[in-house]
């Protein structure tokens, strides 16, 4: 077990980036940068002992500058949309940018925590990342301490725990944003077809086009958003079913059985002799099947298109902080925030 640290580049206003390179005594390897407390590099073995890197990312700064897709970010404050790119506190509305066709998403796509420089402490099996952000940045209220902490463990477990405060009341609700290609980041989409998934989640949240949730769970039962049983992810993934034809596929919000606040198992993945089980805290897991991926020319030489990777954002709902039937992601001043999720490889 060790962190190892090594230059990564320049930005293009002269700050440098490094990267971070936490390995176990299995062979796993995961490689974080401090430029938006991204995931770049995450090596796991299968079964048979070949090890492949199962994130999407790149290799140079100047990508991950611009990632408009934003592969391996911490998403925050605020991950997933808010409709309307408004809320409102205490009586007190906050607006923010509209870069999602009347709605925010992802909080900014130019200046969001994915795009900033944290701050990076090394641990004995980890990095800590640190980000003070001052009021209204990107519109949201009060000054913000963020601290986001990955740890890499013996029984491969890669924990990401999230840490907030603000002296304002205002919105906490982060994610990681890794596309995950459990045959390997080159292995295109018919791998991703292949891949073997379950969530533990009898409910989603019905959404209208431009993705907002209306307020109601409906019945995954039935359809073809159901994943209680282990499904291939393409076996559904071009249904006529009108809430998948509004995203041209999945990108939608899980709601969490029996959700009570604690860590538990919420969604398990399995592909190439490679497992990875999904544990959190959070009431919900957005499911996006990258149906909207551009092409890219990407690291090791590697091209992506659409649906070549799968995310699983763990999450406060979409538009919860306008949604009173939700958990909210409201903050008061002073109040921590602190949630933890887990990928664990089996």
């Amino acid at each position: 077990m060790g962190v190892s640290v090594d230059e990564f580049g320049i930005t293009k206003d002269g700050k440098a980036v490094k990267l971070y390179k936490i390995t176990n005594t299995k062979g796993t390897e995961a490689v974080l940068t401090d430029l938006g407390a991204v995931l770049v590099n995450l090596k796991v073995s299968n079964d048979k002992g070949e090890i492949k890197d199962v994130v999407l990312g790149f290799d140079n700064v100047a990508q991950y500058e611009s990632n408009p897709s934003f592969f391996g970010g911490t998403i925050g404050p605020s991950a997933n949309r808010i409709a309307g790119a408004k809320f409102s506190i205490d009586g007190i509305e906050y607006e923010l940018v509209d870069n999602d066709g009347g709605n925010n998403l992802h909080s900014d796509f130019d200046i969001g925590f994915h795009k900033q420089i944290f701050n990076a402490t090394v641990l004995e099996d980890g990095v800590r990342f640190t980000l003070n952000t001052k009021d209204m940045f990107m519109g949201f209220p009060g000054n913000m301490e963020v601290n986001v902490t990955y740890t890499l463990s013996d029984d491969n477990e890669l924990k990401l725990e999230y840490d907030g405060v603000s002296d304002k009341a205002t919105v906490f609700n982060l994610t990681n944003h890794s596309y995950f290609a459990l045959a390997g980041h080159k292995a295109g989409r018919n791998a991703l077809y292949d891949t073997e998934l379950m969530i533990k989640a009898s409910k989603f949240t019905q959404i209208v086009p431009g993705a907002i949730p209306t307020g109601k769970l409906l019945e995954v039962s039935g359809t073809p958003m159901d994943f209680t049983e282990p499904k291939k992810i393409g076996k559904d993934i071009d249904s006529d079913y009108e809430q998948m034809k509004m995203v041209n596929g999945y990108d939608h919000n899980y709601a969490i059985d029996g959700y009570d606040g604690k860590i538990k198992l919420v969604a398990v993945a399995s592909c190439d002799g490679r497992t990875m089980e999904v544990y959190t805290d959070l009431p919900g897991v957005q499911f996006y099947s990258g149906n909207g991926l551009s092409p890219y020319d990407a690291k090791d030489g590697a091209k992506y298109g659409d649906r070549y990777g799968f995310c699983l954002e763990t999450q406060y709902f979409p538009n919860s902080v306008n949604e009173s039937s939700f958990v909210s992601p409201i903050k008061k001043a002073g109040e921590t925030y602190h949630t933890i999720t887990i990928y664990k490889f089996i």
